[in-house]
């Protein structure tokens, strides 16, 4: 019901921009700009009453300003739209050769990866996820299937994705903002070689388990008809989704925007994936310049009228209550868990938070006493990030203390 409710509110706000505004109140409207006057000219900010669809403040909405993590609300979102709220990434082990009576496998095998950001030890993957495939997974995998020795090597499959190990911020190159992006990444890029590094991590758990691997492993790509023999899957998107976003993880966003671009064309590049992250915004009639995932980059922009009408059209989606629950909560958890740890915002307000080098962003959702729920989008550039985040803070309280 309140989905149905926040999609006729999104509607009528759709229909009606242009009226919107007048009846705001005024008290509200003067403690906003009071707030966003320090932020100086290249700030921006819009808010918009979802409830009855009326826009409260406008201040210098229609200039694009930098998103900054921002930016990991539309890879988000288009992320959940794309492969489902359930949908996961997989890892699989194929092989090329053989197997005879005996369990020996008689040639390669590989292990492909699929893009999973999770992908690792199971050690590593509980003390840092919780759940998600593992090396040990498919060693007991193969072992299950029969497999006591394997003739070859492992080698490690990355060709789902492009080999760059970063996004348009570092050249393309390692940065020191982000792990090195591969498709089959382990424990979060964790070596210099990602495939070969994983491939070796599976090769040791084959032989912990007694399954002795002739061969050196390496890095490689399997060939055509390869047989799957085993495969892991990663946590759901929902959980993928709130991994990224509540703690503005820059490595999860960027595996993610390659995944788009893999499910689409079947090879992971971060234009590719930007390109299919900008359409699913315009297509909600917010377009946005997009060049990344994680908003590392400077190039990502959009208005906060944009960014507030993404927020808007968002609420009506089937996703939406899974995205909304993976934004972080004022003064609780992720990004905002030290920030308006008491007052009005506390527990009321879910957002993105955004910052690089003089940017400080803010985006999302405040439910007022009244009941109301607001979505806005203050983007503040040329700042400094602490004395920004003052400011959106108090903007955040002043929504949240709505009563009527």
């Amino acid at each position: 019901m309140r989905r149905l409710t926040l999609l006729a509110a999104a509607l009528f706000f759709i229909a009606l921009p242009a009226q919107a505004g007048a009846a705001a109140d005024p008290a509200l409207v003067a403690k906003l700009a009071r707030y966003m006057r320090p932020a100086g000219s290249y700030s921006g900010a819009h808010v918009v009453n979802l409830t009855d669809g009326q826009t409260v403040f406008r201040w210098r909405q229609a200039t694009p300003r930098i998103l900054a993590s921002n930016t990991k609300l539309f890879t988000t979102a288009t992320a959940l739209a794309r492969f489902g709220t359930e949908g996961t990434l997989g890892t699989e082990v194929l092989g090329s050769g053989s197997a005879d009576l005996d369990g020996v496998w008689r040639g390669d095998l590989y292990l492909r990866g699929g893009g999973d950001p999770t992908f690792g030890s199971r050690s590593f993957i509980r003390s840092r996820y919780g759940s998600g495939g593992t090396v040990e997974d498919l060693a007991v995998a193969l072992d299950g299937a029969g497999i006591q020795r394997v003739t070859g090597r492992i080698l490690g499959d990355e060709s789902a994705f492009d080999p760059l190990r970063g996004g348009p911020d570092s050249g393309y190159g390692i940065s020191p903002w982000v792990e090195p992006l591969s498709a089959l990444s382990y424990n979060r890029g964790l070596g210099p070689n990602p495939p070969l590094f994983a491939a070796a991590q599976l090769d040791v758990a084959l032989e912990r388990r007694g399954i002795r691997v002739r061969r050196a492993p390496k890095a490689g790509v399997a060939p055509a008809g390869s047989e799957v023999l085993a495969s892991v899957d990663s946590p759901p998107m929902t959980d993928l989704v709130r991994m990224t976003n509540k703690p503005s993880d820059n490595f999860f966003a960027e595996m993610l925007l390659k995944d788009l671009a893999y499910q689409a064309t079947g090879r992971g590049t971060t234009a590719r994936g930007a390109r299919i992250v900008a359409d699913f915004a315009r297509d909600l009639g917010s377009p946005a310049r997009l060049v990344d995932g994680s908003g590392l980059s400077r190039r990502n922009s959009a208005t906060p009228r944009r960014v507030v009408r993404f927020l808007t059209a968002m609420t009506g989606r089937d996703e939406f209550d899974a995205w909304y629950a993976s934004l972080p909560i004022a003064g609780r958890d992720g990004t905002l868990a030290s920030r308006m740890r008491s007052g009005a915002a506390r527990g009321r307000c879910r957002a993105k938070t955004g910052t690089l080098s003089n940017v400080s962003a803010l985006s999302g959702y405040c439910e007022a006493r009244s009941g109301d729920l607001y979505a806005f989008s203050i983007l503040m550039n040329g700042v400094y990030a602490s004395g920004a985040r003052l400011l959106q803070d108090r903007m955040a309280h002043a929504l949240a203390a709505v009563v009527e």
